[in-house]
């Protein structure tokens, strides 16, 4: 699943090409994703002018004047740009469900072979949305900082992997970037994350945002599915150093790496450098 790093990465591919661009039309060639997409929705968008492209979360939110797209890429969705007179604009694949036309001919097109992606409207503040409203902080904000995590974790007695992947606590720290964060910091995922003392917590923080930026700096990660707006693969899992490194030597210590499931997600560590 695409995580914070391939959708930021996502969002800083398309943003120049469509904000402040016009919708001329709105082609919806399969309307059931994880969530339908509302029958009216080229009707609503016909003539609207995107205002802003940001990000929450997982999410990637177009705002016009009457509300905002909010777009999510599920298992294996992406965002492509086709610029006026590219031969592919009218050759769509059979997984491009929806795209999104502008005034000037550049075509927003969501590629989603699972079909787990939305593509949905709102009229209203993004902060109300049902999907939005419990979210927790974005990690790379000065909200999500040291005191802040310690006061949340240090009252949850399940994994530290866990409370880390959970959005109510903080945004965007998906499976493959808990595990590298957690190596990073020396923190076994399996402890109890009321155990995770104010120091952890800071090296913690210090960590995830660390590794995010890193990994918005080179593309995200492309396992299976992802590609960028360009159509290019991202290259971050060349530099994983515990995620997907099951019995394979510790980059740090050459004891080998184990794996685990916790919450039914694999979970990679090094027992002799994590603790």
């Amino acid at each position: 699943m695409p995580e914070l790093p391939e959708v930021e990465t996502t969002l800083r591919g398309i943003s120049p090409h469509i904000h402040g661009q016009t919708v001329a039309n709105t082609i919806i060639r399969q309307p059931k994703l994880r969530w339908r997409i509302p029958d009216d929705l080229a009707h609503t968008l016909a003539g609207q002018t995107v205002l802003e492209c940001t990000r929450r979360a997982k999410y990637l939110l177009i705002r016009f004047a009457t509300g905002i797209v909010l777009i999510h890429l599920g298992m294996s969705g992406s965002l492509r740009i086709f610029t006026a007179g590219d031969a592919r604009i009218s050759s769509p694949d059979k997984h491009d469900h929806v795209d999104i036309v502008f005034a000037d001919g550049t075509v927003l097109r969501l590629h989603d072979p699972r079909r787990f992606g939305a593509v949905l409207w709102f009229a209203g503040a993004p902060e109300h949305h049902p999907l939005l409203a419990a979210l927790g902080p974005e990690p790379l904000s000065p909200q999500f900082n040291a005191d802040y995590l310690y006061e949340k974790l240090r009252k949850q007695k399940r994994a530290a992997k866990l409370a880390l992947m959970d959005n109510a606590v903080v945004v965007g720290v998906g499976n493959i970037y808990a595990n590298e964060c957690l190596f990073k910091a020396g923190v076994s995922p399996m402890r109890a994350a009321n155990q995770i003392t104010r120091q952890e917590c800071a090296l913690l923080v210090e960590t995830i945002q660390a590794v995010l930026q890193r990994a918005i700096a080179t593309g995200g990660s492309t396992l299976r599915d992802f590609v960028n707006s360009d159509g290019k693969s991202g290259y971050f899992q060349q530099e994983y150093t515990v995620y997907g490194r099951h019995n394979q030597p510790c980059l740090q210590c050459g004891d080998l790496i184990h794996k685990a499931v916790i919450g039914q997600r694999g979970t990679f560590y090094c027992t002799r450098c994590q603790k």
